[in-house]
């Protein structure tokens, strides 16, 4: 690696509260201040960081929001239009700067601000900032990907999902945010949570409060809950830090989403869901450092030179409803995760890919999951973290597993076609997991392999231990083995811990590194390495590596 710059739980709604905008932290520098204070001090004021996203080999997409008066707070509507300006430099200083512009934040956007940047050069890092009126942006850094046909000798990502505000501090994104070797940090959904002020976790469980404190439903709502997140300083750090790309799953809009509704949306009293889906996605585009397609999606591609395609998907916005456990319609063929487009879209992209490794952005896994002889006093927990009944679990219904038509589809189209080095990169499941993805499970390792599978645990959202209130360990060894044992293509499965993954992609192989965070309800948590695992040019398997990459 060459150097480089440096889940279902119960619902609950409270009363509606009212919405104030928490704490703004400068990033590369600076002191910390209050919102309001920064109000004060500048009118326009920069109080939500800076952020850039989805880089190209010749440009990179750049976001921040403006507050152009102290009362234009975050989903208000209140607020003048207001001109912004916007530059992007070699250098921390600003002396040589390559490409400048101006746009407009508006109160139809909620004052939020993208610049598109073109004419850059490619694997070059950049720096950045914004000016309105005479109040300038923290400084942000950011990097173009290689050439399309560049022979890149490595690419190295951060992997992180499942931040939840009211479970604990976001520490794994301030020890990503140190880190000088990424290229870019790919969040796999559930970036924020909908959830009430106590609805998940419970109340008495609560590290800190989010914002608004009701359940969100409207664009005000999601508007504002964005903009609470953003106010975090170890999230503000990451995005000035590091290029983003994300994804969203389903905690974006509602639990457990597919294309008609959501576990977690009643339109009784909560109105239309395509309603409530229509603005929660305008708040994720205005708030994130995300390009838009024309169908209002997030699947697309991004490509680092001849080494990795990378190939995000939208798995909420097309999918069936999710089946009945134990109804035997996981099988179905006219149902469907992807929606026939996008799978189209997915298999015609790896078939057509001259790229080294075959990368899948995928929000719930791929891998298949069988319980097999899990002890009954833990099927209960383990349900809650897959949004599962407790009586029994057969499948789980929310990931791949309940669209399995569609998982037999792509992994015969990977097979068929000799297509090697397809890696999926799965968030969701608040667990880490290193899999072989199997044609077959049932007669695994006797049959072949596809794809492998790096999964990530979450930020701060519950694991099992957090829901059964036990010391780390304290019953995942049993849980974790007895699922290992039913399937043999799952090498490493940990439910204990909170953190990232780091993934090195290198001609030779692909390898996941991943981190814990010390407690998640600590600011200052720090972060240790627990375990690698690689997978090697043309085996489809992955195996265990004694340590990280340096």
């Amino acid at each position: 690696m060459t150097s480089r710059l440096s889940t279902t739980p119960s619902r609950r709604t409270v009363v509606k509260a009212a919405a104030a905008t928490a704490v703004a932290a400068p990033v590369l520098g600076g002191a910390v201040v209050s919102a309001a204070s920064a109000a004060e001090q500048a009118t326009p004021a920069f109080l939500h960081g800076v952020a850039s996203g989805d880089p190209l080999s010749d440009g990179v997409l750049l976001w921040t929001r403006v507050t152009p008066v102290p009362d234009a707070v975050p989903g208000s509507g209140k607020g003048p239009d207001t001109e912004v300006s916007w530059e992007v430099a070699e250098d921390k200083g600003f002396t040589t700067v390559v490409a400048s512009g101006r746009t407009t934040a508006a109160a139809a956007s909620d004052h939020t601000v993208k610049a598109d940047v073109r004419g850059l050069r490619p694997a070059t890092a950049y720096y950045f900032r914004f000016t309105a009126g005479t109040a300038v942006s923290p400084v942000g850094r950011t990097r173009t990907t290689p050439a399309a046909d560049a022979a890149a000798p490595g690419v190295r990502f951060g992997v992180v999902s499942c931040a939840n505000w009211e479970a604990g501090y976001f520490s794994a994104y301030r020890h990503l945010a140190a880190r000088t070797d990424l290229d870019a940090v790919l969040h796999l959904g559930d970036y924020i949570y909908e959830y009430g002020s106590g609805g998940y976790p419970a109340e008495e469980n609560v590290v800190r409060q989010h914002e608004p404190r009701h359940e969100i439903v409207t664009l005000a709502d999601y508007r504002l809950r964005h903009a609470t997140y953003k106010t975090d300083a170890d999230l503000q750090a990451l995005h000035a830090a590091h290029p983003v790309v994300a994804i969203w799953d389903d905690h974006e809009t509602a639990n457990d989403a597919w294309s008609g509704g959501a576990e977690n949306h009643t339109p009784g009293t909560e109105g239309d869901y395509a309603a409530r889906a229509a603005v929660a996605k305008q708040a994720y585009f205005e708030w994130m450092p995300v390009r838009a397609s024309t169908e209002g999606t997030v699947y697309r591609r991004l490509r680092f030179g001849k080494l990795a395609d990378l190939h995000l998907l939208d798995l909420r916005s097309f999918r069936s409803q999710q089946a009945s456990v134990g109804s035997g319609t996981v099988d179905d063929a006219e149902r469907t995760i992807t929606g026939r487009a996008q799978l189209d879209w997915l298999k015609s992209g790896l078939a057509s890919s001259d790229a080294a490794w075959k990368l899948v952005g995928t929000s719930v896994m791929i891998s298949p999951v069988a319980f097999g002889s899990v002890p009954a006093h833990l099927l209960g927990p383990i349900a809650e973290l897959l949004g599962l009944p407790a009586e029994g679990i057969a499948v789980n219904v929310d990931q791949w597993d309940g669209y399995t038509d569609d998982r037999k589809e792509l992994l015969k189209h990977l097979t068929d076609r000799g297509i090697r080095n397809t890696v999926f990169l799965t968030g969701d499941i608040h667990m880490a997991w290193a899999n072989d993805v199997p044609v077959t499970a049932a007669t695994y390792p006797l049959s072949r392999s596809a794809a492998t599978e790096f999964v990530v645990t979450s930020v701060t959202s519950d694991n099992l231990d957090d829901i059964l209130h036990v010391a780390p360990g304290t019953v995942s060894l049993v849980a974790s083995t007895a699922v290992k044992a039913a399937n043999r293509h799952v090498k490493w499965l940990d439910m204990d811990s909170h953190g990232y993954g780091v993934l090195d992609v290198t001609a030779e192989r692909s390898q996941m590194d991943y981190y814990k965070v010390s407690d998640r309800t600590k600011a200052d948590a720090t972060a240790a390495w627990i375990r690698s695992y690689r997978t090697l040019d043309g085996t489809q398997k992955v195996e265990r590596v004694d340590q990280p990459v340096r």
